[in-house]
């Protein structure tokens, strides 16, 4: 199974801290027990990005084994790294062509989007 993930930072951070938070939710997933976690290749730059070499900090390839058992576990790594940062954040999550997108929503609406997306991508 493989997942685009793409952190789209606050529109009011700097190239600087966008850089740091990419490595940062990058670190995060690579602890993971995934396959990979690759930078997807030839992405656009994000807004204010001074090279396009900040572009593969900000969106990646995460493929898992065909056991599916991390893909619950990547989804609330995302879900707990947004937890814990100020600003209007996002992190999309593409499967097959199907997109989760992951803000600061509520805590019920994010678990009922999140249920829904699993639910339907989590092998048999």
């Amino acid at each position: 199974m493989e997942l685009t993930v793409v952190l789209q930072p606050d529109p009011s951070t700097d190239a600087e801290d966008r850089e740091r938070l990419g490595r940062q939710l990058r670190n995060e997933l690579r602890e993971l027990d995934v396959d990979e976690v690759t930078p997807v290749a030839g992405a656009p730059a994000p807004d204010g990005a001074k090279s396009g070499a900040a572009a593969s900090l900000t969106e990646w390839l995460v493929t898992l084994s065909s056991g599916g058992g991390v893909f619950v576990t990547v989804i609330a790594t995302i879900r707990e790294w947004l937890s814990r940062r100020d600003g209007a954040h996002k992190v999309t999550v593409t499967i097959d062509g199907d997109t989760l997108e992951l803000s600061h929503a509520t805590p019920v609406e994010r678990a009922d989007l999140i249920e829904t997306f699993v639910r339907r991508h989590q092998p048999a």
